[in-house]
């Protein structure tokens, strides 16, 4: 196989839904910058491989697309969300000191200590989340019923919104990041009623000088200082909410069924609670599921793996793929506890690295330690290869994780 010899459909075929695609490997090997598909026809390049992918992330020349760069589509005309399609009205800056400025100011919230800070209030949710979960009785869908309100709850707390609108939420985020899940008309009606919501919730923050996340913002731009445009705090507003649930939630569900897939990673954890850190790092490592994949536009001719890709070219980085490379983790087709160091690629890498790390890692580890603390003997409900993906979005995760205890 071959840059050249052969287009991939894409996204690649998945037996099982925590086992990788078969052709990962080859890829990696063989053809590790290599000419994909997408599900609206137009043609991409995608790279497999850790260096690669770790060394694009810092080039300033692959950009995030918008909607006028003309870039490869992901997702089929009459389809996908603002997130498929590239729609520059809802971009944060992604370049040069607008971009710093704006990680300089959203930054301040999402510190190391601020988390630590969230921690007792995390554990005392997950921990009644727990409880509601048993009281309802086996077998129950972890995620439904742990994964998705946590992230969810902390977010919206941290954002001065209320929980009670949580599936309002979640329609919302769906429809942002659905690639064949609904229609573009769904979608841009959906849009517009995130943006009146938030609109709305911004201007009673102006009114009532909170002291949450938009509040702080709301104040910093209200200063000389550097602040942000009425659009980037709208913006803002938007892509944190959707971020700060989504993803987690998902995660926290795909990780607690690597874990159980195989009975004796949870025994290991069971007996030394002080891998939980390790184990939360390596489940983001070890995912196959991460998603779509970042997309990025090459804005002049750069060299990948020895070959020349001209600007214009859109980039597709398989950040799973990446994060099974062999060259880069000993033993990668092994999930391993204790793997130390760990430089995965689940938060991206260089300037545009996810910015809410810090809270997702934290709520991973809080739910790990909590579920081990108060449910040792969770177990899936069904087989491990009968968990089924979620389909149609940008993001990856598993449908439901069905438990018992």
């Amino acid at each position: 196989m071959s840059h050249n010899d052969q287009v991939l459909s894409y996204p690649l075929h998945y037996d099982t839904a925590l086992e990788p695609p078969k052709e990962w490997e080859q890829l990696r090997g063989q053809c590790p910058v290599a000419t994909i598909e997408l599900p609206s026809g137009d043609r991409a390049t995608l790279l497999t491989r850790h260096e690669h992918i770790k060394t694009l992330l810092a080039d300033a020349r692959f950009a995030r697309p918008t909607a006028a760069d003309n870039a490869a589509r992901v997702a089929p005309a009459g389809s996908g969300g603002v997130a498929a399609t590239g729609d520059s009205s809802l971009a944060i800056p992604d370049k040069g000191e607008p971009h710093q400025r704006w990680r300089r100011l959203v930054g301040k919230y999402f510190t190391a200590k601020r988390m630590a800070a969230l921690r007792p209030s995390m554990t005392a949710t997950t921990e009644r989340l727990i409880d509601e979960m048993v009281q309802q009785g086996a077998p129950a869908d972890l995620k439904a019923g742990v994964g998705f309100p946590l992230p969810v709850y902390v977010i919206c707390d941290m954002l001065g919104v209320p929980a009670d609108d949580r599936h309002r939420f979640s329609r919302w985020s769906d429809m942002m990041l659905s690639v064949t899940r609904y229609s573009q008309e769904e979608t841009h009606a959906s849009m517009g009623e995130f943006v009146q919501y938030m609109s709305g919730h911004i201007a009673t923050k102006r009114a009532n000088q909170a002291s949450d996340l938009i509040g702080m913002l709301i104040k910093e731009s209200e200063g000389e200082g550097e602040g942000m445009s009425d659009a980037e705090l709208l913006t803002t507003a938007m892509g944190l909410l959707v971020a700060g649930h989504e993803t987690t939630a998902n995660m926290i569900g795909k990780m607690v069924a690597m874990l159980l897939a195989d009975r004796a990673r949870w025994e290991r954890l069971l007996a030394d609670l002080s891998l939980v850190r390790a184990a939360v790092e390596e489940s983001l490592r070890f995912d196959v599921n991460h998603g779509f994949g970042l997309r990025r536009f090459l804005t002049e001719d750069a060299e990948v793996g020895g070959q020349v890709l001209p600007a214009g070219t859109t980039v597709l980085c398989g950040m799973s793929a990446a994060n099974r490379d062999e060259s880069a983790f000993d033993q990668a087709d092994q999930m391993d506890l204790g793997r130390a160091p760990n430089a995965h690629l689940a938060f991206g890498a260089g300037p545009h690295s996810c910015l809410g790390q810090a809270l997702a890692r934290t709520e991973m580890q809080v739910v790990l330690e909590t579920l081990l603390r108060k449910l040792p003997t969770l177990e899936l409900a069904v087989p491990a290869e009968d968990l089924q993906r979620m389909e149609g979005l940008l993001v990856g995760g598993l449908r439901e994780v069905p438990v018992r205890w």
